[in-house]
């Protein structure tokens, strides 16, 4: 895996965002006057962007409904749920061994690029990134493919060169949609099977395959 440049997910791949994503989609729901789910029944809104989870969750494609819905997890998100979150173990050592060998590396996020940048600020991991891209709050860019491509263009990286590391089927969908390589992890929020599905060039089970794939497969 040839590559000069690593973009990072950031949910269920650099950070297990849980408690804070399930408390906020519950609170939402909840000041909507629905009765919401275990937090164990809403691991699959971990990753996607939060418009295409409130329209399942809320069963709508009504744009003021889902909208509202939104508005109601970022009250929560944006002083509590935001820190409800913790680092993977190894994710430090695994960020600064890519660093230490050379390779760019960027958060590419469907999280909005203003929680985005607080998370890695909180967990001290500034330093170790390049840059920190995420969506706008109207929801620009909050589709992984664009993001990905807003990323290329923006920092002049050569498809051929770059790879993206995620735990959901849309990094690596975002991924193709860019001619970039990928590498699937298990230990997030998706499975083997739903990254193998959509085209994951490898599996990382445990932070500690991915430099391995990339440092070491160069």
């Amino acid at each position: 895996m040839l590559c000069d440049a690593v973009l990072f997910d950031l949910d269920g791949t650099l950070t297990d965002p849980k408690p804070g994503i399930t408390r906020c989609i519950q609170y939402a729901l909840s000041e909507l006057g629905y009765k919401p789910p275990d937090a164990d029944e809403l691991h699959w809104c971990i990753g996607p962007p939060l418009k295409d989870s409130f329209s399942q969750l809320l069963n709508t494609l009504d744009g003021t409904v889902i909208e509202q819905a939104i508005l109601l997890y970022r009250r929560r998100f944006a002083t509590i749920g935001l820190f409800e979150n913790s680092l993977y173990p190894q994710i430090s050592e695994v960020l600064k061994a890519i660093r230490f060998a050379g390779y760019k590396t960027f958060v590419a996020t469907s999280k909005p690029y203003i929680y985005a940048t607080q998370i890695i600020e909180y967990f001290g991991l500034s330093l170790l990134f390049d840059g920190v891209y995420g969506s706008e709050l109207d929801g620009t860019r909050s589709v992984k493919g664009d993001l990905i491509h807003h990323i290329l263009l923006t920092e002049k990286l050569l498809p051929s060169s770059v790879v993206m590391v995620g735990d959901r089927s849309h990094d690596i969908i975002g991924a193709k949609h860019n001619h970039i390589a990928s590498i699937g992890v298990t230990y997030g929020y998706g499975t083997e099977e739903e990254l193998k599905a959509h085209g994951a060039d490898l599996i990382a089970h445990s932070p500690s395959d991915i430099p391995r794939f990339i440092i070491y497969n160069s």
